[in-house]
């Protein structure tokens, strides 16, 4: 059975009702799916939807490039939804410096205040990093004591060198559809070096699906062909491969059974 670490189900244009999705998600052995926020009212969605259905738990937290959604009080409201049964953690929070014009000294202000968050709660935290390998580790080897509860970099996308700083720091990595892709040489080093009690996987849908159906909206329906391309490049049984995913899983996410 596999376990879909990031995903964002709280698109309401984009999934509508989810009770087909989720009923078609068992035939294809996807167990458990995290459903990760990005600012205040899809936290609040996604609490909602996993509150409503037995499959989905939830994150919450606020996106870099989601910044300017922030209102005052928000961390308050995200501190409560942290409370909350099926909350497993703190995200997705991080840096993205991708875009011109980007306020990095506001994302890094904001990225320290959700670790200082999710430690105050005793909460892992899923990370995004985009354009800012340096300033995330960075940030996160100086705020280290906040990483009790750990984390991990979510679709992960870095050099062999970054993967190993962040290993060293006791963070998860998380493998998306990228590791999929035909040009995907350097991800393909960096799976194969996790030690397998650190790997994760994950969709990141609706967002980057994975071979065959590259382009097309994603959904946790296509998870197994990230487990496959894993195993395939670790050379580890696809059974294997996914009872360790779902231990690593509930190890971080304690909410979770393995």
């Amino acid at each position: 059975m596999y376990i879909d670490t990031h995903a964002h189900l709280n698109y309401p244009e984009k999934y509508g009702d989810l009770s087909a999705l989720l009923g078609e998600l068992a035939e294809c052995g996807v167990r458990t799916v995290i459903d990760v926020g990005w600012n205040l009212e899809s936290s609040l969605l996604a609490a909602q939807q996993a509150e409503q259905n037995p499959p989905l738990f939830f994150a919450a937290g606020f996106h870099p490039s989601n910044l300017g959604d922030f209102r005052p009080g928000d961390d308050a409201r995200i501190a409560r939804l942290l409370s909350r049964p099926k909350c497993v953690a703190v995200g997705e929070i991080g840096l993205d410096y991708h875009y011109s014009g980007t306020d990095e000294s506001a994302q890094r202000r904001a990225f320290a205040a959700q670790l200082e968050l999710a430690d105050a709660a005793g909460l892992p935290v899923i990370i995004h990093s985009r354009d800012a390998a340096e300033d995330t580790l960075r940030l996160l080897q100086d705020n280290r004591a906040r990483l009790a509860a750990g984390g991990v970099m979510h679709c992960f996308s870095g050099s062999p060198e970054m993967a190993k700083a962040y290993l060293k720091l006791g963070l998860f990595l998380s493998f998306a559809g990228p590791v999929t892709f035909k040009n995907a040489r350097r991800l393909d080093e960096v799976a194969k070096l996790v030690p397998a009690d650190r790997l994760l996987a994950e969709t990141d849908s609706p967002y980057l699906a994975p071979e065959p159906l590259r382009g097309s909206l994603n959904t946790p329906k296509n998870l197994p062909l990230v487990y496959r391309k894993l195993a395939e490049l670790r050379g580890e049984p696809l059974e294997l491969l996914a009872q360790q995913i779902a231990k690593n899983a509930a190890a971080l996410f304690l909410k979770l059974v393995p």
